[in-house]
């Protein structure tokens, strides 16, 4: 079998720094985590608060602490550095090769989707984001982890994308309709629901967007591990400066 992630986000419109922090790290019995933050607020504020939680985690999973301690050790530990003060939103989805499942730790109140050959499940328990309270525990499923299973987890700029417009975003009805008709890669599924989103939000999202996609192919195509990550950005005035000093010394040199 093969573990296929995706990951598509976007910054809330005209403000540079997502506030949304998402790392991919490797079990150390076997498997992959994705670990996804939405800190309070948006901009470089927030950006501190979600980066701050991921690399906590982050931290203890690559030492072989489970998923749901480490969820309450971020959360402890961002309760402890604000007082109590900030809140951060948390999903951790991990496939554990040692265990043979799929496990999903919410603090996160928007809703996790599990697609599977015949039904999509939502998972909407009540969980609170981290950061309020000592000994805050996440929303934990696991399920087997198999062929055919794709999951879908976000932050609440893409739960409320069109809100403001009096639209909502249905992501079980868009995602049992792509997965009905074309079945499409991890990626495209990712790409397809974010572009969704934006739409609703008229081109400019009204708060920083995540998505994650996680799917369990029956096949693999080889035994070669790959990770590709696109990064668009603007270049700073100090980037083009020292472009245009270094094509004013070649000009120099000739």
């Amino acid at each position: 079998m093969e573990i296929n992630v995706a990951v598509a986000k976007t910054s809330k419109y005209a403000i540079s720094e997502s506030g949304d922090t998402l790392e991919v790290v490797e079990r150390p019995n076997g498997g992959v985590s994705v670990v996804l933050a939405d800190g309070q607020t948006s901009g470089r504020g927030a950006k501190a608060i979600s980066s701050m939680v991921v690399r906590k985690v982050i931290g203890l999973l690559a030492e072989g602490v489970r998923d749901g301690a480490a969820a309450r050790a971020a959360s402890d530990h961002l309760f402890t550095e604000r007082n109590g003060k900030v809140t951060a939103s948390l999903n951790i989805l991990s496939a554990d090769l040692q265990t043979g499942t799929l496990v999903i730790a919410r603090n996160n109140p928007t809703p996790v989707f599990i697609a599977t050959h015949n039904k999509i499940e939502c998972l909407s328990a009540e969980s609170k984001p981290i950061g309020t309270s000592r000994n805050i525990k996440p929303a934990i499923s696991e399920l087997p982890l198999e062929a055919g299973v794709t999951i879908v987890m976000y932050t609440d700029g893409v739960y409320f994308a069109g809100d403001r417009y009096g639209q909502q975003m249905d992501i079980c009805a868009m995602l049992d309709s792509l997965i009905e008709d074309q079945d499409p890669p991890a990626q495209v599924i990712a790409d397809m629901l974010l572009n969704q989103a934006i739409r609703l939000d008229q081109g400019r999202p009204n708060d920083d967007m995540s998505i994650v996609v996680l799917k369990v192919l029956a096949q693999e195509n080889d035994q070669i591990r790959r990770m590709t990550v696109r990064l668009p950005f603007r270049a700073t005035s100090a980037m083009l400066l020292r472009e245009s000093y270094s094509t004013e010394d070649e000009q120099n040199l000739n």
